[in-house]
């Protein structure tokens, strides 16, 4: 197979909800963005809809099928996800909920051992909720309006909830019900196409209300990311590449552009060309920085499949696996709260509605939305029952067995078989619930393919709490209530798995922080529903749009990532090693390791080689870092005097050649100063400047007796020098040419992200984070305390 490689700033794998939305953002803001989609574009129009094309609607290469359902089975639940340019937004009901404010729970136990815990709240969402919104467009269903409020199911599902006492709401759906912003509503209307263009070049028409939302809306009327973001992102210069699947994943080491650059990530795939699978051909693909958003199964089996490209990787990985507590009823033969009118499933949008049970006494909350399917064929046959042809069953049977044998995880092949070349028939209202069902799910690998060990039983209050309010719907609507077939198998299937590379304060809690970085990776990131550390109970694309559009807000603010330190497990071996007091990554004999991020700026003057002798600011000088200070132990750490840690990260000075990784440095948390009462915190960082030549960066705060009000300036006020050369500690500093000096402040807003960057690793955590807190202030209090006669 021919092969060619390239070297981007960022490679973005899938382009669901995370991945549209880190393409544009990243795109926007100036970088090379190269999106890796493995499914097909499909422009309005291009949806299948006869049976023999919904027959083929599946994704499996190796049976030669390109479609946009993709499921999988295991054993004891299946999944439905999707695969085109645009994810799962293809096929999704169009339902943009947020996150409940009071579910971003903090160590809630779990039924069987650990917790969940959500590093994020409501409050750092909702900008985010808001700018998706925004770039999507939501609107709820125009219920009011005269060509909508014929829709039977939406005036049945607000009767019975009313007549039961329940929490009824028309959610924010992303469909153009008018042809622009502000404009009237109206039936298959022309959409006007936004200021970046339309992906398809193809008119778009607004919804006429047929109910094939979730086998793609060949109007157009769906605001699908294809139509939105992903435009953007192309209009901004994104490169989209559809048809090509990500394999694996690892280190650069050497193989980037330039030759024999060490950072970053490698991506190989392969590119399919349906009308000839022979020719599939691969590809390898170098980034500064790596976005996993291929969806929970895809990105969890990629960091599996690769976990040993990326040693190091938290034990986390695969944990926290649910189905956002996923559950699908029918009530049969349905009718209006007079008990006059069947209500038909067919007319409007897939969901139009949603009650909300809210978390409490009652138990874990949910969500119950009305559900629909195309005018044209009844998907969903009366008593929930298939029927077929008796050979295509038995077929299906046989293979299944066979399957579950073998542990295969993808049965698209076999549905697609299944379906054959008719259609189903029946009528019935179906009702979809989801909610904050148990976590616990676990995914591995298993003889090289995607493995699920879960059950439904720790979940069980919360399903029979959501079934028994859907047969009381049910009862309202004169309607007889019936289980999924799903059901009396015993299995679970969702079209929202969530989990396997779980968020988390630390590597002992999840694969990736708060911001989608994988712990130990610089810049590699987790952005879909894989980062999920529990259900989002709500519908939970805007919730995983909003944590990535949050992520490249942090990332933009952060700058690039220190390459040339290397990454993960290498990163023992790339480090070059400081003083031997400072210990290194090693975790052996069960030490607990801390780390903090800290940014300052401020200004060095050229010529000037005393800080203290500066008045005002001089022009051009400029000075800023990042570092991340890292504690290997804690206990050893603030056992010794002078309390060294290692300290990574960059630094940026336009004088220095810009933005420069730190290749060694070192820092001291109070150490003693030059007499019993004064403390120092001393920073010494090591680089190269843009022309090639080592420097040394050389700072200190000074922390001496005073005022109480000392405390801020003089805890965030750095007196610094740069220094020609790499003098290894202070006996040399003296005869090293000082070639600038000046002043680095922390700024409250910096302070205040400092804050929320505190991490540790290892037993203990939560003890050697106290332990550490308590030492900070001990030593603030001994140096600033009243003293006798002051």
């Amino acid at each position: 197979m021919a092969s060619d490689t390239e070297h981007v700033d960022v490679v973005v794998v899938g382009s669901g909800f995370g991945g549209s939305v880190t393409a544009y953002r990243l795109a926007e803001a100036g970088l090379s963005v190269v999106v890796l989609e493995r499914g097909r574009p499909y422009p309005p129009g291009s949806f299948p809809r006869s049976p023999s094309q919904m027959g083929r609607a599946f994704w499996d290469p190796a049976e030669n099928l390109y479609g946009m359902f993709d499921v999988w089975s295991f054993r004891d639940c299946d999944s439905v996800v999707a695969s085109g340019l645009g994810g799962g937004s293809l096929i999704y009901a169009n339902v943009l909920l947020r996150k409940d404010e009071n579910t971003f729970v903090h160590e809630e136990p779990l039924p069987g051992g650990g917790y969940e815990c959500w590093p994020v709240s409501r409050a750092d969402l909702d900008p985010h909720y808001d700018a998706v919104e925004r770039m999507i467009g939501v609107t709820p269903y125009p219920f009011d309006r005269p060509a909508y409020s014929g829709t039977l199911k939406t005036g049945a599902m607000r009767d019975a909830a009313a007549e039961l006492g329940l929490d009824w709401r028309l959610p924010p759906l992303a469909i153009s019900f008018a042809p622009s912003p502000g404009a009237e509503p109206g039936l298959g209307l022309p959409v006007a196409d936004p200021h970046y263009g339309s992906m398809h070049g193809v008119l778009r028409r607004t919804c006429r209300l047929c109910g094939e939302c979730d086998i793609g809306c060949n109007d157009g009327a769906k605001n699908s990311l294809d139509h939105t973001y992903l435009a953007a992102a192309r209009h901004h210069g994104a490169d989209l590449r559809t048809l090509h699947e990500v394999k694996t994943i690892g280190p650069r080491h050497g193989r980037g552009h330039g030759g024999g650059h060490g950072g970053g990530y490698a991506v190989d795939y392969v590119r399919h060309d349906p009308a000839d699978p022979d020719r599939r051909s691969a590809g390898t693909i170098t980034c500064d920085r790596l976005v996993l958003a291929a969806g929970t199964l895809g990105t969890s089996y990629l960091l599996l499949k690769n976990r040993a490209r990326l040693p190091g990787l938290s034990g986390t990985l695969g944990t926290r696996f649910s189905g956002n507590g996923d559950i699908l009823s029918f009530l049969l033969r349905a009718r209006d709260r007079s008990r006059t009118l069947p209500v038909s499933a067919s007319h409007g949008p897939v969901i139009t509605s949603a009650i909300r049970l809210p978390d409490g006494e009652g138990g874990r909350g949910a969500y119950i939305e009305e559900g629909g399917y195309p005018g044209f064929v009844d998907w969903l046959v009366e008593g929930a029952d298939v029927r077929g042809e008796l050979g295509r069953v038995a077929r299906f049977v046989v293979d299944r067995l066979r399957a579950l044998a073998g542990h295969d995880t993808n049965m698209s092949a076999e549905i697609a078989a299944l379906l054959g070349p008719g259609d189903l028939s029946g009528s019935s209202l179906p009702l979809l619930g989801m909610g904050r069902d148990v976590p616990d799910g676990e995914l591995r690998l298993r003889d090289g393919r995607l493995d699920v060990v879960w059950t439904a039983e720790t979940s069980e209050v919360y399903v029979e709490r959501v079934r028994a309010t859907m047969r009381r719907i049910g009862h309202v609507l004169g309607a007889e209530y019936a289980d999924s077939p799903a059901r009396h198998r015993e299995r679970t299937i969702t079209v929202h798995p969530l989990g396997g590379a779980p968020m988390g304060r630390h590597p002992g809690e999840g694969v990736c922080d708060a911001h989608g970085e994988v712990f130990g990776f610089p810049g590699l990131f987790v952005a879909d529903g894989a980062a999920m550390p529990g259900p989002v109970g709500a519908n939970p694309s805007l919730t995983i749009a909003a944590l990535a559009d949050r992520m490249c807000t942090r990332l933009l603010e952060a700058g690039p990532p220190v390459l040339t330190a290397g990454v993960g497990g290498d990163a023992a071996c790339d480090r070059l090693d400081g003083p031997a007091h400072l210990g290194g990554p090693d975790r052996a004999g069960g030490r607990t390791s801390l780390s903090f991020v800290e940014e300052m700026r401020g200004f060095l003057a050229p010529g000037a080689t005393d800080p203290r002798e500066l008045d005002g600011m001089p022009e051009g000088g400029r000075f800023a870092f990042r570092l991340t200070v890292t504690a290997d132990d804690v206990d050893r750490f603030l056992a010794e005097p002078e309390h060294p840690a290692r300290a990574e990260g960059w630094i940026d000075a336009a004088t220095c050649g810009g933005r420069r990784p730190v290749e060694r440095g070192w820092f001291n948390l109070f150490a003693p100063g030059d007499s019993p009462d004064r403390r120092e915190m001393r920073y010494r960082l090591q680089f190269t400047d843009g022309e090639g030549r080592p420097r040394t960066l050389v700072g200190w705060k000074d922390v001496r007796p005073g005022p109480p009000t000392r405390v801020w300036p003089d805890t965030t006020t750095m007196l610094a020098r740069l220094l020609d050369g790499r003098p290894a500690d202070e006996k040399e500093d003296d005869g090293a040419p000082v070639l600038a000096a000046g002043t680095l402040h922390v700024l409250p807003s910096d302070l205040a992200r400092m804050l929320t960057t505190f991490r540790t690793e290892g037993p203990g955590g939560t003890a050697a984070l106290a332990r550490f807190g308590r030492f900070f202030l001990g030593e603030l209090w001994e140096v600033y305390r009243p003293r006798q006669g002051s």
